[in-house]
């Protein structure tokens, strides 16, 4: 697919150049002219033009892509102001597995400035190889520029799989390199394996309000590419003695390439609930009758050392902030206790907790979904059980 400018026709009114997302156009002469290193061929400037003076010409047949080409297993390591992500040593356990059914090499890439002394973690938390890219340009996170290096790395090494962390900068970045790359992205998934026959990913997903799970491949397009849901994978045990190959990558980037420039990052000073690393979560619903019932969430799980969160009715009904939801909508947990109190146990729910070490449910209702995922159930008033638990806890800790 290439695009042309019919000059003839060319009126220079500029139009093109304000809708195009990659800035792509500009003017000569009056006229409007292509820069081809910059365009996807997205298609935005031959809608806008009202002259009929841009043409896109489409290819009838698609390219078809050498699938033997592709071998490999990346994960890309997303690190924020020279902190590794959780999320990013979740998905090298995650890798291993696939590179191992697989054959191949589990490859992590790393983006950064000034970020070398992350390398050696990746490599004892489970990768073959790390792929450093550093440049003055990635110290922080840009669309443009991570998009860029990360296609340039792919187009070059060609591997044949890579998942991201469907994350906040996750979600932004792989949509637009898979995009750039002409392949197809599965979003937010709980669970990646291999055909055993095809040798293919297969990418499995929640669908239609987590009612059911879809399993996803990409047969004909290569990176197979997946963001997965923080939380859901298991990180492997650091092993310090492991040895892999740290390999340092010269970033062809600057500041033309980059429609953004980040000049300040600066902290919210808002507490963030960190349910994802948790390891007691204390978790009220809409049994709790109204906001006031968090007030108790909140007491026991300081006695745990924990942390509360809810079920999206509680959300929803306002009692509580959403960054303290778990569930399909949500955050996905895997903590040592997860104490779900007044929670009826709906499925999306469910996908968010149910791989928790020890799960304890309270509830009025005996017939509670709940209590099919629960290891210990208590049928009653959580007004009079979570009291007696806080209770004991206190006591417990004092003997200590």
């Amino acid at each position: 697919m290439s695009v042309t400018i019919l000059k003839e026709k060319c009126r220079g009114c500029r139009l093109c150049l304000k809708i195009c997302p990659f800035d792509a156009i500009r003017m000569d002469d009056g006229k409007a002219v292509i820069n081809y290193d910059k365009c996807t061929n997205c298609g935005a400037c031959e809608i806008s033009c009202k002259f009929e003076a841009i043409l896109v010409e489409r290819e009838e047949k698609e390219e078809k892509t050498d699938i033997s080409a592709y071998k490999g297993v990346w994960v890309y390591a997303e690190q924020r102001l020279g902190k590794l992500m959780t999320t990013s040593l979740e998905l090298l356990g995650a890798g291993r597995k696939l590179a191992n059914k697989l054959g191949v090499e589990l490859s992590a890439v790393l983006l950064g400035s000034g970020v070398d002394f992350i390398c050696e973690e990746l490599v004892h938390y489970g990768a073959d190889k790390v792929i450093y890219v550093e440049h003055k340009l990635l110290q922080n996170y840009t669309t443009d520029g991570y998009t860029k290096v990360i296609t340039d790395l792919i187009n070059e090494r060609k591997p044949e799989i890579m998942l991201i962390g469907a994350t906040n900068i996750g979600r932004d970045l792989a949509p637009r390199v898979a995009a750039r790359l002409n392949t197809g992205l599965t979003a937010d998934c709980t669970k990646l394996d291999i055909d055993e026959e095809q040798k293919i990913l297969l990418q499995t997903r929640p669908a239609f309000g987590g009612n059911i799970m879809a399993t996803i491949v990409t047969p004909k397009h290569r990176p197979q590419m997946a963001t997965v849901r923080p939380g859901v994978m298991k990180k492997m045990e650091k092993d310090e003695k492991r040895k892999g190959v740290i390999e340092k990558v010269e970033a062809q980037l600057s500041d033309e390439d980059l429609r953004v420039k980040v000049e300040q990052v600066v902290k919210s000073t808002k507490q963030i609930v960190n349910l994802v690393e948790a390891e007691y979560i204390v978790s009220g619903g809409r049994g709790l009758g109204g906001p006031e019932g968090f007030k108790l969430m909140e007491e026991l799980a300081n006695a745990l050392g924990g942390v509360v969160g809810s079920s999206r009715a509680a959300v929803d009904a306002g009692w509580i902030s959403h960054d303290h939801q778990v569930g399909q909508t949500g955050k996905t947990v895997r903590p040592k206790v997860y104490i779900a109190c007044g929670i009826s146990g709906a499925i999306q729910h469910l996908a968010g907790m149910q791989n928790s070490d020890c799960i304890i449910a309270i509830n009025k209702n005996p017939d509670a979904p709940i209590f099919s995922v629960a290891d210990y159930g208590i049928v009653g008033d959580l007004y009079k059980v979570v009291p007696m638990l806080i209770e004991e806890v206190k006591k417990l800790k004092e003997q200590k």
